[in-house]
């Protein structure tokens, strides 16, 4: 299991809003290709763009852009995070 939770702060709130944006705590050992495949194949959408950080908790963090054709508050709203 690549996807081991969403992220829900008022910070990634923002990002889903304005940006697109999808924000994941991830296995420390996935790459980008590995979460852009995993979140295309989860929840039926194109990945535009993956960017991953190290928290200082140890965990891995992962900000998902999705392609403009796709809402990120839709993939939101499946999860239950809206």
């Amino acid at each position: 299991m690549i996807i081991i939770r969403p992220v829900v702060t008022e910070k990634t709130q923002r990002l889903l809003e304005k940006e697109n944006k999808l924000v994941f705590i991830v296995d420390r050992k996935a790459n980008k290709t590995e979460i852009k495949r995993e979140i295309e194949k989860l929840y039926n959408v194109k990945v535009e763009k993956v960017n991953t950080l190290i928290t200082p908790r140890g965990e891995k963090k992962a900000y998902v852009k999705l392609a403009k054709e796709y809402k990120a508050e839709d993939v939101a709203a499946k999860l239950g995070i809206v």
